[in-house]
């Protein structure tokens, strides 16, 4: 009875015995490959299993060493270089002999580009700026330049800022928009200090103010550029750029007789430098058709004496940084006559400007003083309205 109840059962379905051999030819093809993979079709090997994973080890220890290499070479170079993509390729493969002949791939599939072709090449905008391996920064043109205005206290400003530590500067000007303009930007770019990402690279030359070419030179080199003029009392400032010749040509004409052209008429002569220099509204001119008045800040030399941190302040305001530096950072000298830092960039002491900041003036006669005072006084004005900035130099 229970054999008869059994043998009306339905047979196994023909889908039972399709799957069935799937997975037995699956199964007998995995051995087969693996036999393959472990020399196994020409030599015999007691443990077919064991040997491959061997080799496989080591084909994945040439992989990650293949990753190290690629990631090496984009930092390097970046993404835009040729032999990115050929790498970038060869990660995705076993970089091993045996897996070339396996997978005939051609040789050069594995090697990166040398050395001298990866330096030529453009360096990929998502790497500019950042660390390289030996955590050292890089050389950048600046974002900043302190252009003007010779005797009006561009030292101190430089030297103030130099505290800051998201502020690298060059310490010699580099007078490159007007003397060495010839030697090109890489040159100019090597002059500049390491910086890291987020850190802002500043030169000073006080004469670009002056020098007529300077403008259309800086906005070829970046439109960006922000620009810094540090302003003094023009009649002070002739005087002390002329106290600063008189050091070194102790033989020059007196200040009186180089500020006219004729003492009796009272002409003055604008071509003498330390009068032309002082016209600020006249050089302004050319810099506002190749810079917009925001990217130009005015520092009053007068205030960078009397109130350092306040000027200071505005100061990182433009070039975006954090108001690090404030009046704890000064002390007032009275020997000098002008603010000091308490402590240096890179040192604990305090420190003054040199012996060459702070000179005696010589008496000038007050009726000189008074033509030039009349003389500057409509460029001035045509200065304040310019600047939108009252500097008080005609009270």
């Amino acid at each position: 009875m229970a054999f008869s109840r059994i043998s009306k059962l339905d047979p196994p379905s023909r889908g039972i015995f399709r799957k069935a051999a799937v997975m037995l030819c699956s199964l007998l093809t995995s051995l087969f490959l693996l036999h393959c993979l472990a020399d196994r079709c020409s030599t015999t090997s007691p443990s077919p299993v064991k040997a491959f994973s061997s080799r496989a080890t080591g084909l994945f220890e040439d992989l990650r060493s293949l990753r190290t290499k690629r990631l090496a070479y984009e930092w390097t170079a970046g993404s835009e270089l040729m032999g990115y993509g050929a790498a970038r390729r060869s990660s995705r493969v076993l970089a091993d002999g045996r897996a070339r002949q396996v997978l005939e791939l051609p040789e050069e599939s594995f090697i990166l580009p040398p050395p001298d072709i990866v330096a030529s090449r453009k360096v990929s905008p998502r790497f500019a700026g950042k660390l390289s391996p030996l955590g050292e920064g890089s050389k950048k043109l600046p974002q900043a330049l302190i252009i003007g205005v010779k005797k009006g206290g561009t030292r101190a400003l430089l030297e103030f800022l130099r505290v800051h530590p998201d502020i690298r500067a060059v310490g010699a000007e580099p007078h490159f928009f007007d003397r060495n303009y010839e030697n090109g930007l890489e040159w100019y770019r090597e002059l500049m200090p390491k910086t890291l990402e987020g850190q802002v690279t500043m030169e000073k030359t006080p004469s670009y103010f002056v020098t007529r070419e300077a403008p259309a030179r800086i906005s070829t080199m970046s439109r960006d550029t922000k620009l810094i003029v540090v302003v003094r009392d023009p009649v002070t400032r002739a005087i002390s750029d002329y106290t600063q010749t008189l050091s070194k040509k102790p033989d020059i004409p007196s200040f009186e007789s180089l500020t006219f052209k004729n003492r009796t008429t009272g002409l003055i002569d604008t071509s003498w430098s330390a009068i032309q220099i002082g016209i600020y509204a006249k050089h302004l001119d050319n810099w506002l058709q190749y810079f917009p008045m925001k990217q130009i800040l005015f520092v009053s030399g007068e205030r960078l004496i009397s109130d350092p941190a306040g000027e200071l302040g505005r100061v990182q305001d433009f070039l975006g940084l954090k108001r690090i530096i404030t009046d704890k950072h000064f002390y007032f000298n009275q020997t000098k006559g002008f603010p000091c830092l308490k402590k240096a960039e890179g040192s604990s002491k305090p420190h003054c400007l040199g012996k060459t900041k702070g000179r005696t003036h010589p008496n000038i006669d007050p009726e000189v003083v008074q033509r030039l005072r009349d003389f500057y006084r409509p460029f001035n004005m045509k200065f304040y309205q310019m600047t939108g900035r009252f500097f008080g130099w005609d009270d």
